[in-house]
């Protein structure tokens, strides 16, 4: 099944990896299969209806091909599209067609009980698998598509990218709409032309790509859709008609009813101060309406009647950010919803698409606060991961610039504090305490909430099972149900014969550990093969500390050295100290990276100072039993 990079796509719906599926550049010998065109014809009228006709044709060339080879599909909203396939064959290597048959076709749909319907997606599927494939076959695949309402009344948006480590031997894309249509468009690394003729104005872009790029020069972890092949046409002026076009009808529906009021009050209870107030209607939305993506002909950019999403306790992006604000209105606190892109996405292409941002929150201006209900584990205050940094457009006060904030530096973090001691046969009694902060306590929590007490009185027996090692422990914690974004954990585990009674022991963490120091440094090592790119990124606070304590009789031949290095926004040091037969460590990485996105050149550099902190964390401590003597 083939799918295109950052095609039209409703709000709410997160974007794919706009590299996803990218290989090595390859011969022709060594492609699984390659594309040998793809043609793609829009008529857009003045309303801004639409028809779609696609064309691809795509090549065998590996037999482990095959199977993804063997189906191609189109889908789309049953209530406001129609579609209809317009070719589908099996090209044989010897010239010969084979006409996919009737009965090699298959539809899904969503459809609601007994002609009902559906309550949350009408998207349906219709799917062709091509007979009688074979390797130097090539399939070929049309469809029309054809919109019978816009989206957003009068508008029409499409934005399209191309994977340049992918084969394409010809690409052709032509717009076709009123010459009294104002509209603006923009391509990449694609030829354009333009006619005009009996009142319509065509454009049309070329692109071929016959020698693919390398994977390894695709690099980028987050996506600028102006750094790949491919084009964007709106009649939307600019962002904040975007804004405007979802903001009215969405603020229709977020007028408080008596229904709205009496739950406001009820969920408010006793909370006086707006903050405490918004607070409690963000928690209530949050856990007690499930979210549920919503695809359903324009239900896809209109948020629902509060009483359907009351009545379910299900919604969508929309249908959360609508019912939080009719909440919030009731309780006298203003607040407008905000668009974003859920995906890798941090820069807005010039040309204004409705497509590039798919997620709808909330802002309260009165506490400069955006708010994610749809994040069941995200305390309020707090963003999901991805959300930091990017820009919004917002329904009400819509300005050039507006962003969510940054994450506070120093925020995301853990202390570790260990007690270790270490009998003459190996075996080894410890306890220790972990404390969390920021993005690192929401996870734990997330993975504690529903946690049974009587599974986690066996989490120390079966974390050291998985090294074959026999144990027994305890593991406290307090409640994990409130939404907080600090949570502690502390343990006791006794493990027999843990430990050889002679040898090395690298300084890691022997329990639960979200932030160990070695494996965020073995992380971001950076590679020769995959050069460092562009991507998401922000710091990290991690500090262990560790005392160890040795049998009577059992000596401590060496340590590992001191370390300290600090470079740009990274530092960490390392000190092991002695006294008797017990050992002190202590190692903090303070990492105050910024983010949201950091260049390669920051990566590069970032990769280098991991690379000086490895060697001090491969260092051991070597001890010897009592009867071992040191040469």
């Amino acid at each position: 099944m083939r799918k295109h990079l950052g095609k039209v796509a409703g709000v709410c719906l997160v974007a794919a990896s706009a590299l996803a599926g990218a290989t090595s550049a390859q011969t022709a010998e060594e492609r699984p299969l390659q594309v040998e065109h793809e043609h793609v014809a829009y008529v857009v009228d003045a309303d801004g209806r639409y028809v779609e006709t696609r064309e691809t044709a795509t090549r065998v060339l590996k037999e482990a091909a095959l199977e993804a080879a063997k189906t191609a599909s189109v889908g789309y909203s049953t209530s406001i599209q129609k579609a209809e396939v317009v070719a589908a064959y099996t090209l044989k290597a010897d010239g010969r067609k084979v006409v996919v048959p009737p009965g090699n076709y298959q539809v899904q749909s969503a459809a609601g009980h007994e002609g009902d319907s559906p309550v949350y997606s009408d998207n349906t599927t219709l799917t062709v698998v091509f007979p009688d494939l074979a390797v130097g076959d090539t399939t070929v695949f049309a469809y029309r598509l054809t919109a019978l309402q816009p989206m957003f009344p009068g508008q029409f948006s499409v934005i399209e990218n191309f994977n340049p480590a992918q084969y394409y031997g010809d690409v052709k894309i032509t717009l076709d709409a009123p010459a009294t249509v104002q509209a603006g468009h923009q391509s990449w690394q694609m030829q354009e032309s333009k006619r005009e003729r009996d009142g319509r104005r065509v454009i049309e872009w070329r692109w071929r790509n016959r020698t693919p790029v390398p994977r390894e020069s695709l690099r980028d972890s987050v996506y600028n859709p102006e750094r790949y092949p491919g084009y964007a046409y709106s009649t939307f002026r600019d962002y904040a008609q975007i804004a405007q076009a979802y903001g009215g009808p969405a603020n229709a529906k977020a007028v408080p009813t008596p229904r709205i009021r009496t739950l406001a009050d009820e969920i408010a209870g006793d909370a006086r101060e707006p903050r405490e107030t918004a607070k409690r209607l963000y928690e209530w939305v949050s856990r007690n309406i499930t979210y549920a993506g919503n695809c359903i002909g324009l239900g896809a950019v209109v948020p629902r009647d509060l009483d359907q999403v009351l009545d379910n306790r299900m919604g969508d992006c929309k249908d959360h950010a609508t019912l939080l604000q009719a909440l919030l209105a009731a309780r006298g606190i203003s607040s407008t919803q905000a668009l974003i892109n859920a995906g890798g996405t941090y820069t807005l292409p010039r040309v204004p698409v409705a497509s590039v941002v798919n997620h709808v929150i909330t802002y309260i201006p009165s506490l400069d606060l955006y708010a994610d209900s749809t994040a069941a584990t995200v305390p309020f205050g707090s963003l999901p991961n991805g959300s930091a940094g990017k820009p919004v457009l917002l329904v009400e006060g819509h300005h050039e610039g507006a962003s969510t904030p940054l994450r506070e530096a120093g925020r995301d973090g853990q202390k570790l504090r260990t007690t270790v001691r270490i009998a003459a046969d190996g075996s080894v009694n410890g306890s220790q305490q972990v404390e969390l902060s920021g993005r690192l306590a929401v996870m734990a929590r997330d993975q504690f909430r529903e946690l049974p007490p009587a599974e986690a009185g066996k989490m120390v027996r079966r974390y050291f099972e998985r090294m074959a090692l026999r144990a027994d422990g305890t593991v406290r914690y307090p409640d994990a149900r409130p939404l907080q974004d600090d949570f502690s954990i502390d343990a006791d585990f006794e493990v027999a014969r843990m430990l050889p009674a002679s040898g090395g022991l690298q300084t890691q963490p022997w329990f639960i550990s979200y932030a160990p120091i070695a494996s965020i440094v073995a992380r971001n090592l950076g590679s020769v093969d995959q050069p460092a790119g562009e991507s998401g990124c922000g710091g990290i606070y991690s500090e262990e500390e560790y005392m160890i304590e040795l049998a009577p009789g059992m000596r401590i031949a060496s340590l590992p050295g001191n370390v300290d290095v600090e470079e740009g926004n990274v530092a960490f040091r390392a000190t092991y100290r002695r006294e008797g037969n017990r050992i002190h460590i202590n190692r903090r990485l303070d990492d105050r990276t910024p983010g949201p996105v950091c260049s390669p050149e920051y990566n590069t550099a970032y990769a280098r100072t991991m690379q000086k902190i490895l060697p001090g964390l491969r260092e051991q401590i070597v001890y010897l039993a009592a009867d071992v003597r040191a040469d």
